[in-house]
């Protein structure tokens, strides 16, 4: 191959590059920016920004904390989802806890999916005046799991206990564990740093309601972390609690919630959903 015919086939692919990148890299970005901003699209392509007061408050698509600085959650606004995205709602960072069902056993430092649900449900409980008792949640809030010791059967189910413990609950923090006993034996809590995987892993299902008063919203974070909407069941439940922080009555608070309930995509995907933003800033307008 010649020189000239090297330098026609690399000016050929220069003229190529510089095509591709006038039609590609600048044309079609700016045609897609330009439909973007058409006045029925505008609002989601700058990202559905919420303003209050002529000032950016958040964005319609993305939850927040209502808290305080010491990140106490205030009582005059409605509480979202939780998130496992970053310190909460992190669009760096949007994730799923990657806990799945079988997490049930609390590390040193990071309690399981149990655990989680179950302190959650207490906590809500709690703040809202109704029970936070959940199926296979002790009293205390954690996981209520026993590890259950002793010989197995070919199925690999422990048939002769030796030794039962409460796994989620360490002897320097509970007094007694959630069970007296379990089979006849007696159930010791966990002491810190003792290992318990060499026995059967037994939830307890307890007498908890199969259809707890918290919502399944109120103590699951959503697969991205960023989910700005809760059921309309998590938000009658912040209704009285929310309404006494303001000093308004709870059918006028509940009015806003029915005002600001949307239903099913297409009257058919998803479910009923509450955007807590833009309740909470409704709530601020109403006053109190």
């Amino acid at each position: 191959m010649n020189f000239s015919t090297i330098v026609r086939q690399h000016w050929a692919a220069l003229r190529a590059l510089l095509v591709f990148t006038v039609v590609l890299g600048l044309a079609y970005p700016l045609l897609v920016w330009l439909i973007a901003q058409a006045p029925f699209l505008s609002d989601k392509a700058n990202g559905s920004i919420v303003d209050a007061n002529g000032q950016a408050v958040g964005s319609s698509l993305i939850g927040q904390n209502y808290t305080d600085a010491d990140g106490n959650p205030l009582p005059q606004y409605f509480q979202g989802r939780p998130s496992a995205a970053g310190d909460g709602y992190d669009p760096m960072a949007t994730s799923a806890s990657n806990l799945g069902p079988e997490s049930l056993v609390d590390a040193p430092d990071k309690p399981s999916l149990l655990t989680l649900v179950c302190s959650r449900s207490a906590e809500v409980g709690e703040r809202d005046g109704v029970s936070g008792a959940r199926p296979f949640c002790t009293g205390e809030g954690v996981g209520a799991v026993l590890s259950v010791i002793g010989p197995r059967d070919s199925r690999g189910n422990v048939v002769d206990p030796a030794r039962v413990v409460s796994v989620n609950e360490p002897c320097d923090t509970t007094p007694a564990p959630f069970v007296e006993t379990y089979d006849g034996v007696r159930v010791e809590c966990a002491e810190s740093g003792d290992d318990y995987s060499i026995g059967q892993l037994v939830p307890i299902r307890g007498a908890a309601p199969a259809d707890p008063a918290v919502p399944a919203d109120a103590v699951t974070a959503s697969a991205s972390g960023l989910d700005p909407d809760i059921s309309p069941q998590y938000a009658e439940l912040q209704v009285d609690r929310v309404a006494a922080a303001r000093g308004e009555s709870p059918d006028q608070v509940r009015a806003l919630v029915a005002e600001h309930t949307e239903g099913r995509g297409l009257g058919f995907l998803g479910e009923p959903r509450v955007n807590v933003l833009e309740l909470n800033l409704a709530l601020d307008r109403q006053g109190g």
